[in-house]
């Protein structure tokens, strides 16, 4: 899988987590906008799997291939709100709110 990222910004260890950071505000944000609480392993998975896609971002790596088959049981409201957060970064793959989106669903699971 090839993807569309360009490096925009210094990719500098500080940059990333500058993004990651800015990135999980708005998350933060969007969770408690829909009413979904993270317990603290999935603030910290999140927050892990954020700064890698910050690096991806500014750096122009690639995902490995994904396949679509596997996200087949995520909700389309987890989907749409995980693509609203792929969308913050402005440059990565549909591929990277499929892997986000269990993130997603996993703390909206905490609900119930």
């Amino acid at each position: 899988m090839r993807s569309d990222a360009v490096p925009l910004k210094p990719s500098t260890p500080e940059a990333i987590q500058a993004l990651a950071d800015k990135v999980m505000n708005q998350i933060a944000a969007l969770y408690a906008a829909h009413h979904i609480a993270a317990n603290a392993v999935q603030q910290q998975m999140l927050a892990s799997h954020v700064r890698a896609m910050a690096a991806r971002s500014l750096t122009g790596e690639a995902l490995p291939d994904v396949e679509a088959e596997l996200f087949e049981d995520i909700s389309p409201e987890t989907m749409a709100l995980a693509q609203q957060v792929v969308d913050l970064f402005g440059n990565l793959p549909v591929e990277e709110a499929w892997l986000l989106s269990v993130h997603i669903e996993v703390a909206k699971s905490n609900e119930a």
